[in-house]
């Protein structure tokens, strides 16, 4: 088959396939969120108890995680685009479903489809922009992906204050799903097939996609040890937010005894943090290498203790939650990176490495939880700080794809 070189496409073609590529990214935010900015009014509506209602998080989780894996390795057997179409059609779906679906049973299985699906979104896109795109421009375009994904929560935040602030019904939000599907009719044009894509520096001849099971070809002796340092490094991750990102609101009513409207500067601010922080982090590991945005989790690592021990006046909690969040975002990176360490034919299950830690998202919640009554709470937040630091470790011993 004539195959065409991803140098070769106008910068018009690739911006706006990266566009196209957005609005999906958006739309999967979007959904991933709704299980937690509408689950009080999801558990009402269901009548679900207060452990249900938090169990769909983590049937989410769940369904993400199976959905990164599989979906992973069909993307790097079918094609990418291909496999869009796929997660399109089922984040569309399954988002408009969640319109109809009360009953507890049936609310979780969906819960679980549309996690699967939305887990897909990760690795696809990071494997299409990685093959149109030169390396030096691939952090930023990493950092403006996870933009998106702020972009997007916090437009549902807001969007969700107001529709239920009118007293209009909050399931509305769901109508969002109608994007993607429309999105749907149009990838084939709006995608260059990667099957017929020579990515970007490859040779011609070179294997475009996985001839067999790729995930296997990831734990083949030459990488296998590579692969796993990738995972714990990704699972560090998922628990050092969980540990302390996830305590945080808890914490500072419980332990610091804020006010709800400073609390929510706090927070606020360290969302926005993290958006602005993707790019700059992003740009940096264009000009440095993917390795230098490890410093990142070493400074989050750092700034920790200073939120739990110092005393802080107001101002300086909306300070050190800012520069938390700018930390935070260093794994903006990693979409990149994860891609550039394994051959092309492998992009997208490498890429899906990142949602492989997601397993300890689901599990630290429950061992956080357990340890707080024995320890107390600042000390349990402080395990963010020493699995940052592993992580970080674990980054900075593991090699670097880009060159000066």
């Amino acid at each position: 088959m004539a195959m065409t070189r991803a140098e070769d496409l106008s910068t018009g073609r690739r911006v706006g396939a990266l566009a196209f590529l957005l609005v999906g990214y958006f739309c999967y935010a979007w959904a991933w969120n709704t299980v937690d900015i509408l689950r009080p009014y999801i558990r009402d509506a269901a009548g679900l108890t207060l452990q249900q209602s938090g169990l769909l998080y983590t049937v989410q989780a769940a369904g993400g995680l199976v959905g990164a894996i599989m979906m992973g390795q069909v993307a790097d057997r079918i094609g990418r685009r291909n496999a869009l179409m796929l997660a399109l059609a089922g984040v569309g779906s399954l988002l408009l479903l969640q319109m109809a679906v009360t009953a507890p049973l049936p609310l979780l299985a969906s819960r679980a489809g549309l996690g699967f699906f939305m887990g897909a979104m990760y690795p696809i896109v990071v494997g299409l922009y990685a093959g149109m795109f030169a390396p030096r421009t691939r952090g930023l375009i990493a950092g403006i992906v996870m933009g998106t994904y702020n972009v997007a929560v916090a437009s549902l935040t807001f969007i969700a204050g107001q529709v239920i602030a009118a007293g209009m019904d909050w399931r509305l939000l769901y109508w969002l799903g109608v994007v993607p599907l429309a999105a749907l009719q149009v990838t084939v044009w709006a995608i260059p097939d990667d099957r017929r894509l020579l990515a970007w520096g490859a040779q011609p001849g070179a294997q475009t996609m996985a001839r067999k099971l790729p995930i296997a070809e990831m734990f083949l002796p030459a990488v296998r040890r590579k692969t796993l340092l990738l995972t714990a490094m990704t699972g560090l991750n998922f628990f050092a937010y969980q540990a302390f990102t996830g305590w945080a609101t808890t914490y500072l009513k419980d332990v610091r005894a804020l006010p709800a409207d400073l609390i929510g500067q706090v927070l606020g601010v360290q969302f926005i943090a993290a958006a602005l922080g993707g790019f700059g982090w992003g740009m940096l590991s264009d000009r440095f290498g993917r390795r230098a945005a490890a410093w990142g989790f070493v400074a989050a690592a750092a700034l920790i203790p200073v939120y739990l021990f110092v005393p802080l006046s107001p101002l300086m909690f909306v300070a050190v939650g800012f520069a938390y969040g700018m930390m935070l975002s260093a794994s903006a990176v990693w979409g990149p990176w994860l891609s550039e360490l394994y051959p092309p034919h492998l992009r997208s299950t490498a890429a899906s490495i990142f949602n492989w830690g997601r397993i300890v998202s689901m599990l630290a919640p429950i061992i956080t939880g357990a340890l707080v009554p024995a320890l107390g709470m600042a000390p349990v937040m402080l395990m963010g700080s020493g699995a940052f630091l592993l992580a970080a470790a674990i980054w900075l011993s593991l090699p670097e794809t880009m060159t000066r």
